[in-house]
């Protein structure tokens, strides 16, 4: 189990070094990086400003050294600055971070309550009325738009019912109800693919033989769907799992936008339509760390469920 963890451990670290190089020399070859604070729009800049701003960046010297001064700015702490307001990428990164884990956490507890239950009730109530039932949610449920179940919500709760905040979320805002039309509308086809995943894993793992095999031996129905069927058909939930929390913190960029909610993937989106590039560098970084830290614990948690992985 050790040499598994570690062997996982090298391939994280490997694989966000290898984030960063792809990063750097993505940045590079975009073109010199000076020409971004000296574009039309008020990011004029003084001959000797641009001197010095080559000397600063470390133009001067190869590109490899340029990496590695990069990377220990990065990993000191020195962010560099956004171009439009001058704020600390970093600080900025820190005060647009929590909503988004927020958001991304409850959806993520959304989808889980509700996807895997159903997924088990379908495959164990194959044929009947429930299992119709739970096919049909997945099927609306991966065939609506986000944009289009955030915004019916919004009609409905917020316009005509007047139950719910329409989500305009404020730095310091803690109050539950601007999170539930959020969370719902993030979490709404995570659920249907998660009751399509663990009915498929289900269905398959109820059909092998040594499930027939503790059925005659007269283990109870309980312990043979939970204790037998759900641990072993895990794996493929489990995949879809680690990416699904991390999708959420990344990708709600449609939801935060129909909600007014100032996340990270807000962040991210008004740096590309601005060409704020160290806000974009940043969040890509921040990105990238949760993909390969979530993919590690993914890693760590199958050896747990299925021990034959720790020796593949």
């Amino acid at each position: 189990m050790r040499q598994f963890l570690i062997r996982r451990f090298f391939f994280a670290i490997s694989a966000l070094i290898g984030a960063t190089l792809i990063t750097f020399f993505l940045s590079r070859m975009a073109g010199d990086p000076r020409f971004l604070y000296a574009q039309e729009g008020g990011y004029g800049i003084t001959q000797q400003r641009w001197d010095d701003l080559g000397v600063e960046l470390g133009l001067d010297k190869p590109i490899i050294w340029q990496y590695a001064v990069w990377l220990g700015r990065i990993v000191k702490g020195d962010w560099q600055e956004s171009l439009l307001d001058r704020k600390d990428v970093l600080g900025k990164i820190k005060t647009r971070l929590p909503p988004t884990l927020k958001v991304g956490f409850l959806s993520y507890v959304f989808a889980t309550i509700i996807g895997v239950p159903l997924g088990v009730l379908s495959a164990v109530k194959r044929g009947t009325v429930w299992d119709y039932l739970a096919r049909g949610f997945a099927l609306f449920g991966q065939a609506l738009p986000v944009f289009w179940v955030g915004i019916m919500l919004i009609l409905i709760f917020s316009v005509q019912l007047r139950w719910l905040p329409t989500g305009t979320l404020g730095e310091g805002s803690f109050s539950w109800k601007h999170y539930v039309m959020p969370t719902v509308t993030l979490g709404w086809i995570a659920a249907a693919t998660y009751l399509r995943l663990v009915r498929s894993s289900m269905l398959e793992i109820l059909d092998s033989e040594f499930i027939k095999l503790a059925r005659a031996k007269g283990v109870s129905n309980n312990a043979v769907i939970w204790k037998h069927g759900f641990r072993n058909g895990l794996i493929a939930p489990l995949t879809f799992s680690s990416l699904l929390l991390t999708g959420f913190i990344t990708g709600a960029v449609v939801t935060e936008t129909i909600f007014s909610i100032p996340g990270l993937g807000r962040l991210a989106f008004d740096a590309i339509n601005n060409n704020d590039f160290p806000i974009m560098v940043g969040t890509v970084l921040v990105f990238t760390a949760m993909y390969v830290f979530f993919n590690f614990v993914t890693d760590v948690l199958y050896a747990y469920i299925d021990p034959r992985i720790r020796y593949a």
